[in-house]
């Protein structure tokens, strides 16, 4: 402990030690005592590990249940104003794409444009993807670009529906291609500290995975 006293403060978010395992333990540890039923988990950037695990375009996805969303704001008004970050899903409570109508754009105001680009590590769910649609049909001074590591669960017919569905409601579906990956780690993900910005290693199969992907979401749409 002494030692980590003495380094530069951390910019981690709430004080948590910069290794991963320590702050995972801690997080287990609150999340049995007083954690409320349900908390979205927001931060400026997202740890290492999440991001190498959960954005992973593998085929089958196992133990990748959880969503992490990252997302960049533009809103255009008499001054353009861009804002970012990432949500995660801790609980089942709500997903992550519901969560940031509810929590960071509860509101469109009508007087502004606003341009959403979500980085998120798999496609929503049919209830998700059905939230989105009204959310677009009401608001139409909203554009929103989803960009996706995995599709979930895309042959299932009803999924296949609700993306089409937010498809004619106007949101762009993307597959990420590697590039949007390497764009995801440079500005989302925690770099370590005292380190240089460690360059983006793309994974074995990424552009193998992004081809298969996006053949599928073509043949969908």
């Amino acid at each position: 402990k002494m030692a980590e006293k003495q380094e530069e403060p951390s910019n981690t978010q709430n004080g948590e030690p910069d290794n991963a395992e320590e702050g995972e333990e801690k997080k287990k540890k609150l999340k049995r005592e007083d954690l409320p039923p349900f908390e979205i988990v927001t931060g400026e950037r997202l740890p290492a590990i999440f991001f190498k695990f959960q954005f992973r375009n593998v085929e089958y996805s196992s133990g990748r249940n959880k969503t992490f969303l990252c997302y960049v704001v533009e809103t255009q008004g008499k001054e353009s104003v861009t804002s970012r970050g990432y949500l995660e899903d801790e609980h089942a409570a709500a997903h992550a794409e519901m969560a940031f109508f509810n929590t960071i754009l509860p509101k469109c105001e009508s007087s502004l444009r606003y341009n959403i680009t979500w980085y998120v590590s798999s496609s929503p769910c049919v209830t998700c993807a059905d939230q989105i649609t009204e959310t677009l049909k009401k608001n139409k001074n909203l554009r929103l670009t989803i960009m996706v590591g995995r599709l979930f669960m895309w042959e299932e017919p009803e999924m296949q529906a609700a993306l089409k569905k937010m498809k004619s409601a106007g949101c762009k579906l993307r597959i990420m291609k590697p590039q949007d990956f390497e764009y995801v780690w440079q500005n989302f993900v925690e770099q370590e500290e005292g380190e240089e910005a460690k360059a983006f290693v793309p994974w074995e199969d990424i552009q193998e995975n992004f081809q298969y992907y996006e053949e599928k979401l073509a043949e969908i749409l």
